[in-house]
């Protein structure tokens, strides 16, 4: 099946791709010249492990070109798949729908025959019937289908959740355009991974109820972690107690600095305000939108304690910036909110991540950027690990310590066990939801 991808942004180039992978012929288009042009080079503008090479094999295939021409892209096109950005909108928290709006009128303008219009993107529940009403005033002859296919894909492991995902949602009116769909999807279909064929509004409000319970779940955890420092629980033991029970599940459950990325902190600003403009207040998600910013907040707060109170003049080694691992994503990432707290307070920042300085360098000013960890550390006051690639889970502790000039541990990820890090040679160590080890002194 022929397919045209709108959008070569994080959803649309790895959805492309593996789509291609799938079989299909696959053209992507993005108005982006450059960013066309650095894809026909096979040069991917995002980090997503097993992504550049994937491309290049099916490119090489003949399965998946590049272009900026959507009438190109569309000619002999079944399905269309819109996969543009929905930001939140400046100052109310909404999603901004321009881009997909402004996709759907191109496409209807274009369109000669039968096509499905796939919304990849994540948009707000009514989105697609808006979509449909503007197809059909901008080409009232088109014979056209709308669908709804959100996406359920994570950061750094993007490829493998396409590829195996735990379901697959499709929002659709029609038996034609079911079939169409279905067709699409058929490889995971013959390996039995669940496609959920729903209404377009359930499917919409699929996405949205997915990431909102995912950040509240985060969220939770880590309220529980700042209520076990204050009663000496662990909450690394708590997780690992309440994830047996199959009724809650392991997952997310890894208490931490807060979330951030590309989707947790939009979708729950848009559910919120969806269900404002319903009179249906979510009063859990706006509790858990507020709580993630305290959280961010408290782990500032931390660091200040392990510096006895002020950072000023002190020399402090970050070790990872973007949101999560195995990403160069640095939207709404901690690092954000701690970093530019640390340098405000008068500290000596040094950063260090394996693929967050392309973005880090603007967003991040005044700081010192290092190649490792060791370099970082030396002479520095403190270190403060806020990112756990895999470079930082298995760090020689003995070796940091003998190179800083007062050895000191922040683990917001609680990547080492306190004992260890003490027994290494460092004065004080601060995790999360575990008792801390701090000089006596203090």
């Amino acid at each position: 099946m022929r397919i045209a991808m709108i959008g070569t942004g994080y959803v649309g180039l790895v959805s492309g791709v593996c789509l291609a992978d799938f079989g299909h012929e696959v053209v992507c288009v993005d108005k982006n010249a450059d960013k066309i042009a650095q894809l026909k080079k096979g040069k991917v503008p995002i980090y997503e492990p097993g992504l550049e090479r994937l491309m290049a094999t099916n490119t090489d295939a003949g399965r998946l070109s590049f272009t900026e021409n959507l009438h190109d892209a569309m000619e002999g096109a079944q399905a269309i798949f819109i996969a543009v950005g929905t930001p939140s909108r400046r100052g109310d928290g909404h999603a901004d729908l321009s881009y997909v709006f402004a996709a759907a009128e191109e496409i209807a303008k274009a369109a000669k025959d039968y096509v499905v219009i796939v919304t990849k993107s994540t948009v707000p529940i009514g989105t697609n019937r808006k979509v449909k009403e503007i197809v059909a005033q901008a080409n009232p002859d088109l014979e056209f289908d709308v669908a709804s296919n959100p996406e359920f894909l994570r950061e750094g492991a993007a490829i493998d959740d396409f590829m195996r995902p735990d379901r697959v949602v499709v929002g659709v009116e029609s038996d034609r355009a079911t079939e169409i769909m279905s067709e699409i999807y058929r490889p995971l279909y013959l390996r039995d991974f669940p496609i959920v064929t729903t209404d377009l509004e359930s499917a919409e409000m699929i996405k949205y109820a997915a990431n909102a319970f995912l950040a509240t779940k985060i969220t939770f955890i880590n309220e529980v972690a700042a209520l076990c420092e204050r009663t000496g629980a662990n909450v690394k033991e708590v997780s690992r107690g309440i994830g047996l029970d199959n009724r809650i599940g392991n997952k997310f459950l890894h208490a931490g600095p807060g979330y951030g990325g590309s989707c947790f902190p939009k979708d729950t600003s848009a559910l919120a305000r969806i269900g404002q403009d319903h009179s249906m207040p979510m009063r859990i998600v706006e509790t858990v939108i507020d709580l993630n910013e305290r959280i961010k907040a408290r782990m500032t707060d931390k660091i200040f304690d392990l510096a006895d109170g002020s950072v000023a003049d002190k020399t402090i080694a970050v070790l990872g910036v973007t949101f999560k691992p195995n990403t160069d994503d640095m939207r709404e990432a901690p690092s954000l909110t701690i970093v530019p707290a640390l340098v405000g307070r008068g500290a000596k920042v040094r950063v260090v991540d394996p693929q967050g300085r392309h973005e880090g360098e603007a967003l991040l000013p005044s700081v010192e950027w290092h190649e490792d960890a060791y370099s970082a550390a030396e002479g520095a006051d403190m270190i403060v690990l806020l990112t756990e690639w895999n470079e930082f889970r298995a760090l020689d502790l003995s070796r940091l310590a003998g190179s800083m000039t007062t050895p000191r541990m922040a683990d917001l990820r609680n990547v080492y066990p306190a004992d260890d890090v003490i027994a290494a040679g460092f004065e004080a160590y601060i995790g999360i939801g575990t008792k801390d080890r701090l000089p006596e002194s203090t």
